[in-house]
């Protein structure tokens, strides 16, 4: 997807321990890069429509405030499994890019005071660097203070 968009981005590879107990903080760790910048991807419902989050792993997804930016009343987590099913992605290595079905996008407000950022790649060990422009972009988001 960004390839066909021209975006310019660079690949992160990367190797965890398979029982690090902070998955995204021991990513950053890893990467060398503060946890504000590694963005996550997280699926949520509105109003029983699935949204796509993403906010930096340093801080937690407020739901009222999701479900504001979204236009509805009331916002949850979907389970994991039905995360996997929406975006085809595996748990730990969902990306925001090249899911199965295009779902409304809500991005964190933080994002763009970075010149670049970094999110899951699609896999496990894998983070792509690009910037925020870029991202909320492509993915059509919306931009807002998501962030407890």
């Amino acid at each position: 997807m960004l390839e066909r968009a021209g975006v310019s981005y660079t690949l992160h590879p990367y190797r965890l321990a398979e029982d690090a107990d902070t998955y995204g903080e021991a990513v950053a760790h890893t990467l060398g890069v503060g946890t504000d910048r590694l963005f996550k991807t997280l699926l949520a419902s509105v109003d029983g429509h699935p949204v796509v989050a993403i906010v930096p792993v340093s801080r937690r997804l407020g739901l009222k405030a999701l479900a504001r930016a979204a236009q509805g009343k009331r916002a949850e987590m979907i389970a994991p499994a039905d995360a996997e099913r929406l975006t085809g992605y595996v748990t730990g290595g969902i990306s925001p890019f090249g899911q199965k079905r295009r779902l409304r996008t809500f991005v964190d407000s933080s994002i763009e005071s970075h010149a670049t950022i970094f999110c899951s790649a699609g896999r496990r060990g894998l983070q792509v660097e690009l910037q925020p422009a870029d991202l909320i972009r492509l993915l059509e988001a919306t931009t807002s203070a998501l962030t407890e």
